[in-house]
């Protein structure tokens, strides 16, 4: 059944894969995400549902405890903040070549370097352009709420069976941070062996009588193989690109301008949004959920009814680079942003939007 709950967004992470049924979590404390970890031991899961909760010796150690858990058909994942997820980029890259579902949950802060504690959305391109080496993409899930964070959980895990892929939660500080009511999803049950055997035929669990033993490499030095493998990795993209693609619209039908951002900076626009209306400023606001797959084709038709974008963000300009892309130079767009964990307000969005297209009529 379901469960209301007032938690913090890593809380309502960790509470959600004990209800989920996940299987294990591997991971190492850095803040400002520090509480997954802490959330779980609290709980106790391996008592109540038998998952497996192990704080690594490193993260290098998290994503590869990751990678076994994924090749055996379980359902695991790990958190960490900016500086450790560009230190488990190298095992992401193996997860998916690997074609294994796995969970990644990334709550950013300002870099780069240690940088700071804040909030930030710095990781942007790491995350959606693939921040390990090849051709792979995730599954980029950006909540904007605590619900969505407990929400996407389940979401997460089940693209990443669907298709065999891992997914991230691209989560910013504001969000791991802040507290909100909840309603925690009905809880599953984990799955038996019997089940991840039938459900996940590829699965590294034995040969429990197959003729054979599945085997689990990313290795191929045929290079004509390795270009098939390649191929078969685009094919599963465009087929998430095709099905997967999230968003969510504000005063877009009338709207003469269109802010984007994604987060918790999309709440803060949302406000500034309403404060140019009410001054008679058409202005619509498009989240997108999934950062990858892009909402590319709904940016280009609200660039093709608009007279310009903002797109705001916290960070020095990346998603600005796929709305530029999407719209392809239809209407101007700009960019506003706030660098080492400082957050803008309301007013301070209004004013940019303000200048921005102020100087571009002149």
């Amino acid at each position: 059944m379901e469960e209301k709950r007032l938690l913090k967004g890593n809380e309502a992470i960790a509470l959600a894969a004990i209800r989920y049924g996940a299987d294990g979590y591997f991971g190492y404390p850095i803040t400002p995400q520090s509480e997954i970890l802490e959330t779980l031991e609290a709980e106790m899961p391996w008592e109540t549902t038998g998952m497996v909760v192990l704080q690594a010796e490193s993260e290098v150690a998290a994503i590869n405890m990751v990678y076994a858990g994924a090749a055996c058909g379980k359902a695991v994942f790990t958190s960490s903040s900016s500086p450790g997820v560009s230190l488990k980029q190298e095992g992401i890259s193996y997860i998916a070549a690997g074609e294994l579902p796995a969970l990644i949950v990334n709550v950013m802060r300002g870099g780069p370097g240690l940088g700071t504690i804040q909030p930030s959305q710095a990781d942007y391109f790491q995350a959606t352009k693939g921040g390990g080496h090849g051709d792979y993409h995730l599954i980029v899930l950006a909540p904007s709420s605590v619900q969505e964070m407990a929400d996407f959980v389940y979401l997460g895990f089940d693209l990443a069976f669907k298709y065999r892929t891992p997914a991230m939660i691209l989560a910013d500080g504001i969000v791991g941070q802040m507290m909100e009511k909840v309603v925690l999803p009905p809880a599953r049950a984990r799955r038996t062996d019997e089940e991840i055997a039938a459900q996940c035929p590829w699965a590294v669990t034995g040969k429990n009588g197959r003729g054979h033993s599945n085997v689990m490499t990313t290795l191929e030095l045929n290079s004509e193989l390795m270009e098939k493998h390649n191929e078969h990795y685009q094919q599963t993209y465009r087929l998430i690109e095709e099905n997967e693609v999230r968003y969510q619209e504000y005063y877009t039908e009338d709207a003469e301008y269109v802010i984007v951002a994604f987060g918790s900076v999309a709440r803060i626009c949302l406000k500034a949004i309403e404060e140019a209306r009410q001054q008679g400023v058409k202005v619509g606001l498009i989240r997108p959920i999934t950062l990858w797959p892009f909402p590319t084709k709904r940016i280009a038709q609200l660039g093709a009814q608009t007279k310009g974008m903002l797109c705001v963000e916290l960070n020095a300009g990346q998603m600005i680079e796929d709305v530029r892309l999407a719209v392809n130079g239809t209407v101007p767009v700009y960019h506003f942003g706030r660098m080492g964990g400082i957050v803008p307000t309301p007013q301070e969005v209004l004013d940019a939007f303000n200048e921005k297209f102020n100087e571009a009529k002149m």
